[in-house]
């Protein structure tokens, strides 16, 4: 079936431009060579702290650390860290969603998937903060006792630990805030009509692919952070 379609096609055409060897437009194709280019980054931070996390004997044990939970005293392990994995899962179930009712032209369900994508962005961003402000303040936690002494104590032994969590969970932030800004933009042309007029919404899919990538860079994140 692969060779009759590409017989199919005029060489002429094939070679020359005019048609995509793969069915594909230009910026889907762009986005995925980002997204490959963006995932060897994200390689190298896994591969980091990988080293770093078996040249260090006294690497932090992570249910250990991330143990607090908001609004509340309880001591639940990873309970937060993974309440948040579940809200970025299920913004790309509502991305899915958007993409696939673009494809029926449906503009209010589009809307509709599109807007809980974007709220469910915020509201990991907003998690993240809160999470950042808990190690901040040390294994006490948020609700613990923090002063002028802790700037010049890291109580969490090596160095690199904090280095790592920072640069790996802030680099994959700021993914997840460019995405929301990303979806944000979109929405308000859904809401405009523009893709409308054009006669598609691929514009949602390209926005899907780069959401979906941030959320399973979260998956080896969550893995190989916390988990490990």
């Amino acid at each position: 079936m692969a060779g009759e379609a590409t017989k199919a096609i005029d060489p002429k055409e094939l070679w020359e431009g005019g048609r995509s060897p793969f069915s594909s437009s230009y910026g889907k194709m762009m986005m995925w060579f980002f997204l490959i280019s963006d995932a060897l980054t994200f390689g190298a931070f896994i591969v980091s702290l990988g080293y770093f996390r078996y040249t260090y004997s006294s690497w932090p044990v992570s249910d250990q650390v991330f143990f607090h939970f908001p609004f509340t005293h309880a001591h639940v392990p990873l309970g937060y860290v993974a309440l948040m994995t579940f809200i970025l899962i299920v913004s790309s179930v509502t991305m899915v969603l958007a993409v696939e009712a673009g494809h029926r032209m449906d503009r209010k369900k589009v809307t509709f998937w599109l807007a809980l994508t974007v709220v469910g962005g915020l509201v990991f961003l907003g998690s993240q903060a809160w999470e950042w402000a808990t190690f901040i303040n040390g294994p006490d936690g948020l609700f613990g006792t923090a002063d002028d002494a802790r700037i010049a104590w890291n109580p969490y032994g090596p160095p690199q630990y904090g280095q790592i969590f920072f640069c790996v969970t802030g680099f994959h932030g700021f993914h997840v805030f460019s995405g929301v800004v990303i979806n944000a933009v979109i929405l308000i042309n859904v809401l405009a009509g523009t893709y409308e007029r054009r006669g598609h919404y691929e514009m949602v899919e390209k926005g899907g692919l780069y959401w979906h990538f941030v959320d399973l860079v979260w998956v080896f994140v969550f893995t190989f952070f916390y988990l490990l």
